[in-house]
């Protein structure tokens, strides 16, 4: 269902990174067309290999952004929410979509349509700029994800994610799972098996969890794991990919 963008949607999309730099006026004239889409749980918002009508922001809620194969399996590629913004190359180059996107549980999404987009960048040069810095920024942080796959084992993805989760300044930590674990092994390249294993040794280092509830002992020792080299922690943590 669509709906006109309220003025807390225009506060969430006025910070997003793809519009950094620009002034708000020039932000105002590109989503002046844009409109608000309330998705339900695993509602799709767009679908891999479809032609790019708009790109999105997220006003609340995760969005999974997927590739499907042709055998049906989904590989997720990100979890997206609050003042996340995607398919914005698609949409800038006129091409299709190279993933689906859908609503991890209820979702509000800004929807700006891909031909006004063209025409305002046309219009003010600026624009590109501003999208294609963006554009870059996120693709570092998708190919540092690949460097996580390959590089961090199960153990390391895991205290990534809840470390993540963390504020920045605490010491200890209470936490909720934003989504639930199935979810969350897929995002981390896990089997659900592989994940309970992972959540299971960190306990060593003081992590408890009760359902979706984590409480973190030491955050500063999960971002250690996280960091370091596979042959400066011993012990059975590294036991897990």
């Amino acid at each position: 269902m669509s709906s006109k963008l309220t003025a807390g949607d225009l506060q969430v999309i006025g910070r997003v990174a793809v519009f950094r730099g620009l002034k708000p006026e020039t932000v105002h004239h590109i989503i002046a067309p844009a409109t608000a889409v309330m998705l339900r749980r695993h509602e799709w918002i767009m679908r891999q290999g479809e032609p790019a009508t708009a790109f999105f922001i997220v006003i609340d809620g995760w969005i999974k952004l997927y590739r499907s194969t042709l055998s049906g399996d989904e590989a997720v590629i990100e979890i997206m929410t609050k003042g996340d913004s995607f398919a914005e190359a698609a949409a800038f180059t006129g091409s299709r979509y190279i993933a689906s996107a859908e609503a991890v549980d209820t979702a509000r999404v800004a929807r700006v349509p891909a031909d006004h987009l063209v025409k305002c960048i046309h219009e003010n040069p600026v624009i590109a700029s501003s999208m294609i810095a963006s554009i870059s920024t996120h693709m570092h942080h998708l190919v540092q994800q690949v460097e996580h796959l390959k590089v961090q084992n199960g153990v390391q993805r895991v205290a990534e994610f809840l470390a993540s989760l963390a504020l920045a300044n605490q010491h200890k930590s209470a936490v909720v799972l934003p989504y639930d674990k199935v979810l969350i092994a897929a995002q981390l390249g896990l089997t659900p098996e592989s994940l309970s294993r992972a959540f299971a040794r960190l306990k060593a280092v003081g992590v408890a969890i009760d359902a979706a509830h984590v409480v973190v002992k030491d955050v500063a020792k999960l971002r250690q794991i996280a960091a370091d080299d596979r042959g400066s922690v011993r012990g059975s943590l590294w036991s897990i990919h």
